[in-house]
Formats: C-alpha cells, structure tokens, sequence
C-alpha cells in the first residue's frame, strides 16, 4: 500500500510540481494550502509524512506544527524559502524532522522523503526490541518511552536518536554518524539538526536539561549515551 504525504504549501504551482514528483515516486498526495486546513486534512488522513511550508496565510508553517505536534507524532520535512538559520532552526525545535529549502530539485525531495520514511527500528542495529538503561526503558514495537515509570512522548526523530544512542550505551556517536544512522544520508548544513534533536530530547526526558544524566555531550565528538 503506497504511503500517504500530505503537501502543506500556499504556492500552487510549487505544490502541483512536488505532487507529481511524489506520485510518480509511488506516493499517494493529499494537499492542503494553509496550516488550518493541513489540521483538518491530518485529521482525517493521517499521513505517513508531512512536507510543511513555513510562510503561509491564516496559519503559518510554525503554528501548524505547535498545533499538530499535540496530536501525532507524524514525521515532518519543512519546505522554506528562508535562508536564515533561525527559520529552520524554530521548525526543528518544534518538532519537524529535516528541512529542505526552496529551490530544490525532485531528487533531493524525493531521497529525504524516502530517507525520513525508511527510518525505523529495523534499520537499527539494535538486537532487542525492547531497551533498559538506567531509568529509561524505550519500546521500540510500541514506540513507548518512559522514564522512572513516567511515560514521554516523542517524535519519531527524537524516538529514533534515543534509540540509537541506548543501543549502545557509553559509546560515543559523532554527529555526522548519527544524521547517517538517522537519514541513510547527510546532506550539507544539516549537522545543526542533530544539536536540536538533542536539546529537545534531553528538554523531554532529562531531570535537569542542563545537566544531562542521560544524554552526554561527549566534546569535539557528538554524543553517547550514559552507561550505567
């Protein structure tokens, strides 16, 4: 069954464009034109990604993902015309996946799609499908984490980092290894995504996000997880 992606964009012609390239990459498109119809659309749909605009009418691309980031744990690529870091940078730390930014060709939509699709527990090497270090236990066929009995929700991207990291515990990860391990593939500027992850992670799962008990900082490296 094809996957579902719903293309958030008040451009028509930029949207009529990017549903092509999808369907003829076997994806099945739903479009919405602003952030409050994406909502009702998401709603009903339930798609399996989401490509998002950040500058649109009635309801922007950053609203959108406050919103929606409440209900679903829907992966999300941002589509921005923005050059500013800033602008990618809130749509991370609100939840969004990757970005990708205006003008951009269909291959490269199309493999971070796919790239942001593949990811999962079974491209893990990961041997149980259940992990346990210190205070964290993370489920990876149920996508539950709890820490100290405490139940956290996390994005898929979050969900995924973490479960990289505590497959591995104590071991150091470099931040381009994890965008691999993440992606399948790296592209420019994007080392910048793995520190928002992080920060977001640790905000959700870590007693004092300042201090980190779980997620270290291992410097002029990336991350580890602490072992126990």
């Amino acid at each position: 069954m094809s996957k579902t992606i719903l293309v958030v964009d008040d451009e028509a012609r930029l949207v009529s464009l990017v549903k092509a390239y999808l369907e003829q990459g076997g994806f099945r498109v739903v479009t919405a034109k602003n952030g409050r119809e994406a909502l009702f659309i998401a709603r009903q749909e339930k798609p399996d990604l989401i490509l998002l605009d950040i500058m649109m009418p009635e309801m922007d691309g950053h609203e959108f993902l406050r919103v929606h980031r409440q209900e679903r744990a829907t992966p999300i690529i941002l589509l921005t015309a923005k050059v500013e870091e800033d602008d990618k940078i809130i749509g991370l730390e609100l939840g969004a996946d990757d970005y990708v930014t205006k003008p951009f060709s269909p291959r490269e939509l199309l493999a971070r799609v796919r790239a942001v699709l593949r990811r999962g527990s079974q491209s893990m090497d990961i041997s149980s499908a259940r992990l346990h270090v210190a205070d964290v236990s993370l489920d990876l066929e149920r996508f539950l984490v709890e820490v100290d009995g405490e139940r956290i929700d996390l994005t898929r991207s979050e969900f995924d980092l973490l479960a990289i990291l505590m497959g591995s515990p104590g071991r150091a990860f470099s931040r381009l290894d994890l965008l691999d391990r993440l992606q399948g593939t790296t592209f420019e500027g994007s080392e910048r995504t793995v520190d928002v992850h992080i920060k977001n992670l640790r905000a959700k799962i870590e007693p004092n996000p300042r201090k980190p008990r779980y997620v270290e900082t291992v410097y002029g490296v990336g991350y580890r997880f602490a072992p126990e």
